[in-house]
C-alpha cells in the first residue's frame, strides 16, 4: 500500500477536488458545514453540491445527496454509473448509502471523517461485499486543505 504522504494523484482528481473546495468555501460563507461535492462523469461536470441542512432545513441536505438529486434530474436517471463523485470530506453512513444505491462507481475524497467516515474511517459502506455494489475510493486528495477548512470553521464556531 502507498503511504498518503508519497501518493501522487491525478491532474484530473486535483482540479475537480479544487472545484469542490471552491464549493466547500461557498458553504462556509452561507455559515453550513464547508463541505463541497462534484459529480463527473466522462470527464465532464454533471452536477455539484454543498451542504445545506441547515439553510435548507433538510437533514439529508449534505453536499453529496445534493449532487445526486442533481444529476439524476440532469441524467433523468437515478442510477448514476460510471460517474466519479469529488467530495472534501469523506462520506457519512447516509451519504454512503446513497452513493451505493445511485450506483456511483468511485468516489474521491479529501479529509477522513474520524467520527462518521463510512469510506474507511468507522466504516467502510463503500466497499462492503455484504451489499450488490462496491465502489472504488481514492482517498487524501487535497487533504491538508480540505481537512484545514473544517478545523478552522469549527474552531471559529467555538469562538
Amino acid at each position: 500500500m502507498i503511504s498518503q504522504a508519497t501518493q501522487v494523484f491525478s491532474t484530473d482528481d486535483i482540479k475537480w477536488m479544487q472545484h469542490a473546495i471552491k464549493l466547500a468555501k461557498h458553504a462556509e460563507s452561507v455559515d453550513e458545514v464547508p463541505v463541497g461535492a462534484v459529480l463527473v462523469k466522462d470527464n465532464q461536470l454533471i452536477a455539484e453540491g454543498w451542504n445545506q441542512p441547515i439553510t435548507g432545513n433538510d437533514p439529508t441536505a449534505h453536499a453529496e445527496v445534493v449532487a445526486l438529486r442533481a444529476a439524476a434530474q440532469i441524467l433523468n436517471n437515478y442510477r448514476l454509473v460510471d460517474t466519479t463523485l469529488y467530495i472534501t470530506l469523506e462520506p457519512c453512513a447516509m451519504c454512503a448509502g446513497a452513493l451505493m444505491h445511485a450506483r456511483v462507481k468511485r468516489v474521491v475524497f479529501g479529509a477522513h471523517d474520524p467520527r462518521t467516515g463510512a469510506a474507511g474511517s468507522v466504516f467502510n459502506i463503500l466497499n462492503s461485499t455484504e451489499l450488490n455494489h462496491t465502489i472504488d475510493i481514492e482517498q487524501g486528495v487535497l487533504q491538508q486543505e480540505c481537512g484545514t477548512l473544517l478545523t478552522n470553521f469549527f474552531r471559529n464556531k467555538r469562538k
